[in-house]
């Protein structure tokens, strides 16, 4: 029973910090809100803490929740992450109308998702945790009522996502009804007692899987969610679900196909193959065209799921590392983006347009030069984080014997670069915007900022400690 407790150990600290926030509210008077931030940061220090205690451990809870260092690798990503989103939102929820309490206590509650999601071993348990995750990001997306739009994006993920829990409730009925259970380790010996002349049914089954982890990804044809929600979703909560989404649902994606379908690779990934082209081209071409930074950003969230797919794709220990090495880069970088357009924007100007960067250098030098440095490293400049971790994904795919994709992967980041640069350009070489707002910085935000500044760079010109711990996280899923 102790074991059982020390695997759940970071899950239950980040509920019950959830849990604390959630009734603290009802105790604080309204104009004392901000120490409900602190039990969030805590419980996320905490879980994090507890995580890194228990690496190495390899020890299974209650027989469904697996603490390896797989799901602590996505532990560390996604718990940075919500911390990352607690640290900016102190200093914009208030402003944008968001009552804190719920809004930290969904935060947290979508971590939790994460974190479950990451670790399960069995199907129903990795559904339920799904859910959990949703739940919490479609009322984040809408949390500011007064808008129609966030409602809109909302009302949007919430109908198109109900569409891809059936696909995956029914990819999990269906393998069940296969093999007769939803454990992953019994699953996995069952397929290989049928690799050499697998049923229809398991490749429908496999097919219904992949299609609900697509839509979480946000991979092509299944991101039409992704644009709207985006848009519509107040700025650092897109960032939230840009990259701690994400990284669960990889992580799930990674765990499920690679533990229980490995036998069936070259079944399931040429289609994967297909899958990932369409997704980055998709993702590169409509972002370039895009006027509005948070829908640009939303695309680049596109393509960039079809470059983590190559790792998947690959289906090496060295293709899976490199996936958590890229979802560590993107994390940071992408998190670090949306936090600067949350922070620039005030009361009456939410500040997505490209041409809002217009003239930022000279009357916020800090934030243009933060973002520059994550879009540099989105678009993959060395020496940032990006660079490395596509130099990682690509060399992956490469010695896996998938060389036009990972070509594909090039040509689509040199052309993703256009976008990125754009910003940049309109920030250094135009004249200055007539409303430029010019707030000042919370400590928890400049707090945050510099976090993921050093972690970007870090990440860039250090990576081999993190691409070990990568390669040492893999190895207990194969």
């Amino acid at each position: 029973m102790l074991t059982d407790f020390q695997a759940i150990m970071p899950i239950l600290i980040v509920t019950l910090s959830a849990i604390v926030t959630m009734v603290a509210e009802a105790f604080q008077p309204k104009q004392e809100r901000a120490p409900l931030a602190g039990f969030g940061v805590l419980g996320l220090i905490g879980a994090a803490a507890a995580s890194m205690l228990l690496w190495g451990y390899d020890k299974t809870g209650f027989g469904v929740v697996r603490a390896d260092d797989f799901s602590l690798f996505i532990n560390l990503i996604v718990i940075a992450v919500g911390l990352l989103t607690i640290l900016f939102s102190t200093q914009v929820i208030e402003r944008e109308g968001i009552p804190p309490g719920e809004y930290y206590a969904l935060t947290l509650f979508a971590v939790v998702g994460m974190m479950l999601m990451a670790a399960a071993t069995d199907l129903l348990l990795l559904f339920l945790a799904l859910e959990v995750l949703s739940l919490a990001v479609y009322v984040l997306t809408g949390i500011r009522r007064s808008q129609p739009q966030g409602a809109e994006g909302a009302f949007k993920y919430f109908l198109l996502g109900s569409f891809s829990s059936a696909f995956l409730l029914y990819g999990v009925a269906l393998t069940y009804a296969i093999v007769g259970s939803t454990r992953l380790e019994e699953i996995a010996a069952a397929v290989a007692g049928q690799a050499d002349a697998p049923g229809v049914l398991l490749f429908v089954a496999i097919g219904l899987l992949a299609v609900g982890f697509a839509f979480k990804v946000s991979a092509v044809p299944f991101h039409m969610w992704a644009p709207d929600a985006y848009e519509g979703a107040p700025t650092l909560v897109t960032g939230f679900m840009a990259t701690g989404v994400k990284a669960a649902a990889f992580a799930a994606f990674l765990r499920v196909f690679l533990s229980s379908f490995q036998t069936l690779h070259e079944i399931w990934a040429p289609m994967l193959w297909v899958v990932a082209v369409a997704t980055m081209i998709l993702g590169t071409v409509v972002g370039v065209v895009q006027a509005n930074a948070k829908r640009m950003l939303a695309y680049s969230s596109v393509a960039h799921a079809g470059y983590l797919l190559i790792g998947l794709i690959a289906g090496s220990q060295v293709g899976e590392a490199a996936t958590l090495f890229y979802l560590a880069t993107y994390a940071v970088s992408t998190i670090g983006a949306f936090a600067v357009l949350a922070l620039l924007a005030d009361g009456e100007h939410a500040h997505d347009r490209v041409q809002d960067f217009a003239g930022l250098w000279g009357s916020r030098p800090g934030l243009a030069a933060l973002m520059t440095v994550f879009l540099l490293s989105l678009g993959g400049f060395p020496p940032l984080a990006g660079f490395v971790g596509k130099w990682y994904i690509f060399s992956a795919a490469i010695e896996a014997g998938y060389v036009w994709l990972a070509v594909i992967g090039v040509l689509t980041s040199v052309i993703s670069v256009f976008f990125y640069l754009r910003i940049v350009v309109m920030m250094y070489m135009t004249d200055e915007a007539p409303h430029v707002p010019t707030p000042a910085l919370a400590r928890s935000a400049v707090a945050g900022l510099a976090f993921a500044l050093v972690a970007v760079f870090y990440l860039g010109l250090l990576p081999a400690r993190a691409i070990d711990l990568a390669l040492t996280s893999v190895q207990g899923i194969f």
